[in-house]
Parts: C-alpha cells; sequence; structure tokens
C-alpha cells in the first residue's frame, strides 16, 4: 500500500515535483473518488486503488511520495446514476484525469466502456457494473523536464505571417527521404528533410490539425475506418501518441517538444488546432471515458428540459458547458500548459462560436472571451477563431473581439466564385482583395483580422476544386451522403484526372490563379499543406476517416506539381518582400498627402477608374487595382515611413483575353511584368519591362506590373542636379 498524504488542491492533474506526485481532480457532485494506479509492466493490471482523502472547493487531492514519472493511472468516481438529473457516476468504469499529460493505450470498443448497459433506446437509464479498466486508456505520470536550448519563439507579426496548415501524419508519411520509423510522426515532421522543405517554400507558421489525444469512434472501427483527421478530443493536455515514434509513456511529451524546438530553431512557429467545443464522449448514448463520468453535469450543457439528453451545438452529439467556472479554468489552463510548457505560439479554435454562447445564443462579451482578453499569456499569442458553429445564429464571420482572427469564409467564397467566372462578385471581391474592411474594421482590427483562405482540410484541395464538380466521398462507407454538396468547384470538361492537355492546361492556370490571388491578397494567407504539389484527394471533400494515401501527401512530383512548387514559393517570397501586401492599416481610397495618386485605385480595362456603375455591375470579370507604395500611413520599428515599389493587379476571369490600359496618371515611370499566371515561369520577381501603353491580359489569368520606388528616387536625384548646375 503506498504511503498517502492529503497533498494539495492546486495544480490539477498528477504533478511531479522531483520527490513524489500530488493527484487532484475536480467532481463536485461526486461522493468519493479513487485513484487507481496499474502496472506499467501490464497497464491491464489494476496494482491499487485508493480514496482520495481530501475534498476542497470540489476538488479531490492526495500526494503519494512513493510514486515516480511512467506511473499508470485513473480514477473511479461515486455517487449517483440518475440520469433524467444530469448524474452519471459509475465507479465500475475507469475515467481519464483530464488533466493528464499523456495517455497509453487506446479505448478497446469490445470492453464495457458504455456506463449503462446496451440494448434498446432507452438503455442508458440502466448502470452497467461491469469493469471496463482492461479496455481503457491509462493516465500516464510524466517528468516536464525538458532541454529547451534557450531557443527563442520565432514571434512573427500576425501581418507578416504565412500560413501551412497540415496535418502531422500526412505530410511526412510518404515522404522517402524520412527514415521509415519517423514517417507520419511528430520526429517526421520536423526531420531535416521537412524542415528544409518547409523554409524554402517560406512559410512562417504550421497550423497543425488537432494533437490532443483523440478517440477513434466505434461507428468507424466498425468500418475498419479512423477519425484521421482528431477533431474528437478526449483529453485537453495531451499529445497523441498516434504521431509518437518512440512511444506512449510519456514518449510523446518529449517528441512533440523537440519538434516544437526544431520548428522554432528555423524561424516556423506551431499553431494548434484545438477542439473545446465538444468532446469524444458524445450523446448520451456515448461511452463513459473521462468528463461524464467524473461530473457530467458540470463539464456539459445538458438540456433544461430533460437533463438526460445534451445540447448539441456541433453536430458530435456534446457541446462543453463554458458557462461553468471549472470547464473554464480547464479550457485556459490547457491553453496555458501547451504555450508555457509545450512552447506553441498560438491556436486555432474549431467551431469557435460554440465557446461563445452563454445560454443559447452566440454572445461576443462571454466570460470566455474576457478572461483571454485580460490573460498575461495568452493575450500575447496567436488567437484564430473559426467563426461559425451548427447552432442558430452560429455564422459569426467578422464579430469576434479585439485580438482574434478569423478564418474568413466569405474570402473563401468570393475567390471561388471569381474564378469560376460567376456573375456579380466584383464589389465582394475588392473588399476582400484589400483585408475585408466590411468585416473587421467596426471591431477596431486591421487586415491581419482576416485569416484569407482558398482551401482547407475540410473541403476539396486546390488540385480536386479544380478537378470535380462533384464530391466522391463513397470511401467513407456513408453512400456519398457525407460532405457539403456546394463547393464552387468547376472541373473544366471532365470529372476528375484526365489527359487532355487544355484541360490540364486550364486547370493548372487556375491553380495559379488561386494562388497568386491568395498571396497577394490584404490579410493573413493561409495555405493548406499540399495544395503547392498539387495534392490530391480524388474528389473526397470529407476526407476526415480516411489514414490512407487519400489524405496522405504523395511526394513523388510529376512536371506540373514541380512547376506549382516553384511558382508558389516565388508568390510566396514576392509576398515577403512587399511592405505593401502586408500592410497593418486599411486602404483609405483618399490622395496621399501632397500628391494626387491615392493609396489604392481601383481601375476599368481602360485605365478609367471603377464608378458607382461598375461596382454594381453582374457581368464585370477585369479589373485593376493600383496599390501606392508610398505606405505614409505606416511607419517601420524606427518610426520611419514604409516604403515600396508601387503594384498594378490586374485580374481577369472572362475567358478571352483583354487589353488592359495604364492610365495616363500611372505613366510618369517604367512598370515591370513580375506576375503572369498564364506564364508560370515569370515569377522571378525580377521585372520585365513593359513599355506598352496596355498589357494583353490573357483569358481566366492574373498579371502583376511593379513600378520600382528606385525610378522615383532616380527621378528625384536627376531634377535636384539639374537644379544645381543651373545654380553653378
Amino acid at each position: 500500500m503506498s504511503r498517502i498524504l492529503p497533498g494539495k488542491a492546486e495544480p490539477l492533474g498528477a504533478t511531479w515535483d522531483g520527490e513524489g506526485v500530488n493527484f487532484a481532480v475536480y467532481s463536485e457532485s461526486a461522493k468519493r473518488v479513487d485513484l487507481c494506479l496499474f502496472d506499467p509492466a501490464d497497464s491491464g493490471r489494476q496494482v491499487e486503488c485508493v480514496s482520495l482523502p481530501e475534498a476542497e472547493g470540489f476538488v479531490w487531492h492526495a500526494y503519494l511520495p512513493e510514486v515516480r514519472p511512467g506511473q499508470l493511472y485513473g480514477y473511479r468516481a461515486h455517487g449517483p446514476y440518475v440520469v433524467e438529473k444530469g448524474l452519471r457516476f459509475n465507479p465500475a468504469k475507469l475515467l481519464i484525469d483530464p488533466y493528464a499529460k499523456a495517455i497509453s493505450g487506446s479505448v478497446d470498443w469490445n470492453a464495457p466502456v458504455f456506463g449503462y448497459q446496451l440494448g434498446d433506446p432507452q438503455a442508458d437509464l440502466t448502470q452497467n457494473s461491469e469493469d471496463d479498466a482492461q479496455g481503457m486508456p491509462k493516465c500516464v505520470v510524466v517528468n516536464p523536464a525538458f532541454p529547451w536550448e534557450d531557443c527563442p519563439a520565432p514571434r512573427v507579426p500576425l501581418h507578416d505571417t504565412v500560413i501551412y496548415e497540415t496535418h502531422v501524419k500526412d505530410f511526412s508519411m510518404l515522404n522517402q527521404q524520412v527514415a521509415p520509423q519517423k514517417r507520419g510522426t511528430y520526429s517526421g515532421l520536423a526531420s531535416p528533410p521537412m524542415l528544409k522543405y518547409l523554409k524554402d517554400l517560406g512559410i512562417t507558421a504550421v497550423e497543425l490539425m488537432p494533437v490532443h489525444d483523440y478517440l477513434d469512434d466505434k461507428f468507424l472501427a466498425d468500418r475498419g475506418l479512423r477519425n484521421h483527421w482528431g477533431y474528437n478530443t478526449t483529453n485537453f493536455f495531451s499529445p497523441t501518441a498516434k504521431y509518437s515514434s518512440n512511444g506512449d509513456r510519456g514518449e510523446q511529451v518529449l517528441e512533440f517538444k523537440s519538434m516544437v524546438r526544431a520548428l522554432h530553431k528555423v524561424g516556423i512557429e506551431v499553431i494548434l488546432d484545438v477542439v473545446f467545443n465538444h468532446t469524444s464522449e458524445g450523446n448520451h448514448l456515448g461511452p463513459t471515458l473521462s468528463f461524464r463520468g467524473l461530473d457530467n453535469s458540470t463539464y456539459y450543457k445538458l438540456s433544461p428540459e430533460n437533463k438526460r439528453y445534451y445540447m448539441d451545438y456541433t453536430g458530435t452529439g456534446n457541446t462543453l458547458n463554458v458557462r461553468h467556472p471549472q470547464v473554464l479554468k480547464l479550457i485556459m489552463d490547457s491553453l496555458r500548459y501547451w504555450v508555457v510548457e509545450m512552447h506553441v505560439d498560438g491556436f486555432r479554435f474549431d467551431l469557435a462560436s460554440t465557446l461563445a454562447r452563454s445560454l443559447f445564443d452566440v454572445d461576443m462579451l462571454s466570460p470566455f472571451f474576457d478572461i483571454i482578453y485580460q490573460d498575461p499569456i495568452l493575450s500575447g499569442v496567436k488567437l484564430i477563431a473559426e467563426p461559425w458553429d451548427i447552432g442558430t445564429g452560429g455564422y459569426q464571420v467578422g464579430k469576434f473581439p479585439v485580438l482574434w482572427a478569423e478564418w474568413n469564409g466569405d474570402y473563401r467564397d468570393t475567390v471561388r466564385h471569381y474564378w469560376r467566372s460567376d456573375d456579380g462578385q466584383i464589389a465582394r471581391l475588392a473588399y476582400r482583395l484589400s483585408g475585408s474592411s466590411d468585416l473587421y474594421q467596426a471591431t477596431g482590427r486591421g487586415p491581419f483580422a482576416s485569416i484569407n483562405f482558398i482551401t482547407a482540410h475540410d473541403g476539396f484541395t486546390l488540385n480536386d476544386l479544380v478537378s470535380y464538380k462533384h464530391k466522391h466521398n463513397e470511401a467513407n462507407g456513408e453512400n456519398n451522403k457525407d460532405g457539403i454538396d456546394d463547393n464552387i468547384s468547376y472541373n473544366y470538361g471532365v470529372e476528375g484526372p484526365t489527359d487532355d492537355p487544355n484541360i490540364v492546361r486550364a486547370r493548372e492556370q487556375q491553380k495559379r490563379n488561386f494562388l497568386a490571388t491568395l498571396l497577394l491578397s490584404q490579410g493573413v494567407p493561409m495555405l493548406l499543406g499540399g495544395d503547392e504539389i498539387g495534392r490530391t484527394k480524388k474528389g473526397n471533400n470529407n476526407s476526415y476517416c480516411q489514414d490512407n494515401e487519400i489524405n496522405w501527401y504523395d511526394w513523388h512530383l510529376d512536371e506540373e506539381a514541380e512547376s506549382l512548387l516553384e511558382f508558389t514559393r516565388r508568390i510566396i517570397q514576392l509576398r515577403r518582400a512587399r511592405p505593401v501586401l502586408r500592410r497593418r492599416k486599411y486602404f483609405q481610397g483618399r490622395p496621399i498627402r501632397g500628391k494626387d495618386i491615392k493609396d489604392i485605385i481601383w481601375l476599368r480595362c481602360d485605365g478609367q477608374e471603377m464608378s458607382d456603375e461598375d461596382w454594381k455591375s453582374s457581368w464585370l470579370r477585369c479589373m485593376g487595382i493600383f496599390l501606392s507604395g508610398d505606405m505614409t500611413d505606416d511607419v517601420d520599428l524606427e518610426g520611419e515611413p514604409i516604403r515600396d515599389d508601387s503594384l498594378l493587379l490586374i485580374l481577369n476571369s472572362h475567358d478571352d483575353s483583354v487589353d488592359f490600359a495604364i492610365p495616363d496618371f500611372l505613366r510618369d515611370g517604367m512598370w515591370e511584368l513580375v506576375l503572369d499566371s498564364n506564364v508560370p515561369d515569370i515569377a522571378t520577381g525580377q521585372g520585365i519591362p513593359v513599355s506598352d501603353e496596355r498589357y494583353r491580359v490573357s483569358g481566366r489569368s492574373l498579371v502583376l506590373l511593379r513600378r520600382p520606388k528606385v525610378q522615383a528616387i532616380s527621378e528625384a536625384f536627376k531634377t535636384m542636379t539639374c537644379e544645381k548646375s543651373a545654380l553653378e
């Protein structure tokens, strides 16, 4: 029998202090909580189970001086099983510590992990008393020590950020340059070949799809599938061991930290996609794994009419009860842990509108946002919202408070519509290209509040966006009924792969159009990993359950893929070299002080400024945008005004070519061609002189012209020299 001391109520979880371990777990409705220890050599064998002797502020705690890192443990909570009142205690079910720092093993669906007798729809009214410890994962006591080697966080300003969204396993699983045992792991992502690839690409941050420990649902396991994307969190503190190359007894924690350290050393930040809106325990017929068995009515939003049932704003069966102080504390403690202990640089919040629901409605003054705003740690990291959920009033794009950036779904849809040549897109497109001031300015945020994206993990890849008109999700086993139906996509004549050179040419050009539009827009670009190499999921727009080649990146690049990769690298390099593409303030559309030229001018193909009637036009599909390099409203770190080359961006989604006239008032210097998506090799950034007054813009293409600032300096110097000679 282990020696048991009272211990402390804080911190929650299992905390190794160098001499012993303090255990603390929250439950305000339990009558008793037992701590169960398991044999590290035989995780199914319980070696000891002791009742926690102290309960302080609903925190049950004890200190065990003989326990060491590597110890496996779990909890059993005693209390009433009255589902109509929201109480689902069942001491026969081993429970995962909500604050566990590592999880070993996985759920065995053949074990009695459900808290009730399986059977008819009323089954959960009857408690199941079979012990499930043999089939349950175990918590692991970890040693937090790690040699960070004084490696500072890159701290890239948000307006300078280029995000690369990827999945840990998918990224390196098929890369032959990565050691076989490291492919698909944290180590694989941070291996030298992968680090070089990311660095050469030019991105500044990886946004990792969920790495919190998550559950493979029973209905997927029964079909031989997995919850591959990981949006089914079981624990908010432990990195999943599914991506560990070394083991699951704490090794996954060290490997994750090593990955972050390696990325930081090459200047790349780590943003985590976090899922605090629901857990893997599902609805009233789901398994009892952790929160449900410890304090169901605390952790979950229950139906006011009948607490047997759960409020569901996520489509997954349950919703975390963010109104409860302990649940808020859990989320904040988790976020701080990943910043302070795991050194991540920010978070993307899945279905973030759910976190703002105080009762039923979305409330942007909710305690969650107040606490984030005041927190000295979290207020300083990147905070990105997916600003919607499936509940009524859940679509909240543009409505999040200061400090928050948002996935801009309006940007995605508008740019897709435009390049598909749909009617009436010009006015909306102008807002999206210039930073979406219509969405974010009123909330006190700048252009970098807009996380611009064309594609993301959910939906078509870029290749599939231009190759399929319809989803093809048959492999998911749901008769192609899952996933969205309206993808705003087009196949250019054939559904799926083709050898037709004209179709291939059209698709490749559209890929370049999308990538160039994304990276030349004001705001923060997010690139879906693999789009730069023509990654395909064979038309599957909901590949969440496919742990196979449908999701894994194919690194055998053909000529088109190599060309697209080089094009993407050059456009990212161009963006990073041009401050006028990374503005921190919105364009004013008014003359720059002392000049007749405005900071932004919207132009028709004939070189005239857009009129009110033009903006209302449904047929207009060609537009030019002049961006002045005289950014007198912005200064650098030394307080000096930022000056850059002036740019003329021309977009044409017509099928036919147009002759774009360079306006008379913009012909005071030599323009250079920097980019033409119809000619992929012209993306060098060196510039090709354009001497004509018109530039022919091919059908469905994007052109970027540059007027170097050195010309203005040279002209000024020439004038000064002439004036000096005249005086002499």
